[in-house]
């Protein structure tokens, strides 16, 4: 494995899992994958297993107030339902699993490099880093529940994510179609706010 391997956690289907996470929380009990093309995110996300099976799915409406998901199982049983709050400093994101469990994410965790989100509404963390493309989300107790990896360079907006706690592989997942609109958000901004201020 590369030198890359070690910092980017992100590989695709198929391959080993990465080695800095085997060393550091041991094998995942399961990893998922995203493929998607850049332009449409908003649109459609699936989300597939290792032989490149699509175990969920991730459906927005972009042209409603609130920039509606609904994500799915591959059975079209509803997984998540997902809504950004458009009029907030920090544009929040609720989530609502089928369960009726509610919890919230924040872009905020993207004013610097590194930082640490709470998960309001679960008690867990996001520990992200953007240079790296890395996030390890974490339970109440400190617990690794799973690491997120972004592929570097692509056409294709790619993720893997390997899984730790079996029992919350929804929310899990969930929390990455979330994070996945977060960071094309605030690329999207910072493509407009580059636009505007070369036009001047």
């Amino acid at each position: 494995m590369g030198v890359f391997s070690k910092v980017h956690r992100y590989r695709d289907a198929g391959q080993d899992a990465n080695v800095n996470n085997v060393a550091r929380f041991g094998q995942p009990y399961n990893s998922l994958f995203t493929s998607t093309k850049i332009f449409t995110l908003h649109h459609h996300i699936d989300i597939t297993d290792a032989s490149e099976r699509v175990i969920y799915k991730a459906d927005t409406k972009v042209f409603t107030i609130h920039d509606t998901t609904d994500i799915t199982d591959y059975t079209g049983a509803p997984v998540a339902h997902i809504e950004r709050k458009i009029f907030s400093f920090h544009e929040r994101h609720y989530i609502t699993m089928s369960n009726g469990l509610s919890f919230q994410l924040s872009n905020e965790l993207f004013h610097i490099i590194k930082d640490i989100t709470n998960i309001e509404g679960l008690g867990w963390q996001m520990r992200g880093n953007i240079l790296a493309l890395n996030f390890e989300i974490y339970d109440t107790n400190g617990n690794i529940v799973a690491v997120i990896g972004q592929k570097m360079i692509s056409m294709h907006d790619k993720y893997c994510i390997d899984i730790y706690r079996p029992d919350c592989e929804q929310i899990v997942v969930a929390i990455l179609v979330t994070l996945q609109h977060m960071i094309c958000d605030r690329e999207n901004r910072n493509s407009s706010s580059y636009s505007y201020s070369g036009n001047n």
